[in-house]
């Protein structure tokens, strides 16, 4: 089966996850990218409601939002066309955004027994269909960090440490 490519003049892209998990570093690095290439860029940095709040909890979420394109970019996005979710709660605080159609691109790890709890889920929304209207790709980063680096002596700190950048 092939994939369609579609050109996009413009397109928002929100990173969300825990407060510390990096999303404002890897929103930055994204924005900086993306201007360097030649995009309009207009940004939304979303903080938590709560300073140091319990790590997985809904409102300890922190989340970045681009908005880029081609043309003059004047808002930071009304509704997001992808959606990185490190966590249940994430995903949860942020799905309403998320256009029909749009991808959700979530850590796996971040979908345990205990974040789907704190994120009030009652199933897994990777697993129970409840994301049918949307394209999503559920990767466990942990474990692909350590495929990656198998041959490396990296401890997993500093692995849980990259899993932003992996995302990015």
């Amino acid at each position: 089966m092939s994939k369609i490519l579609e050109h996009l003049e413009e397109a928002t892209i929100r990173f969300a996850g825990d407060s510390g998990d990096g999303m404002q570093l890897v929103g930055g690095q994204f924005s900086e990218t993306s201007g360097i290439a030649g995009n309009e860029v207009n940004t939304f940095p979303d903080y938590p409601s709560e300073i140091r709040a319990p790590e997985g909890t809904l409102y300890g979420v922190s989340a970045f939002q681009i908005h880029f394109g081609t043309q003059h970019i004047h808002t930071s996005g009304d509704f997001i066309d992808v959606l990185v979710a490190m966590n249940a709660s994430s995903l949860k605080v942020n799905i309403a955004n998320l256009r029909k159609g749009g991808i959700v691109v979530a850590n796996t790890e971040g979908f345990d027994t205990r974040n789907l709890q704190l994120a009030n889920y009652k199933s897994n929304p990777l697993e129970d269909g409840s994301l049918k209207e949307y394209e999503v790709h559920a990767v466990d980063i942990g474990k692909e960090i350590k495929a990656e680096l198998k041959e490396m002596d990296v401890s997993s700190k500093i692995i849980s440490k990259t899993r932003n950048i992996f995302a990015l």
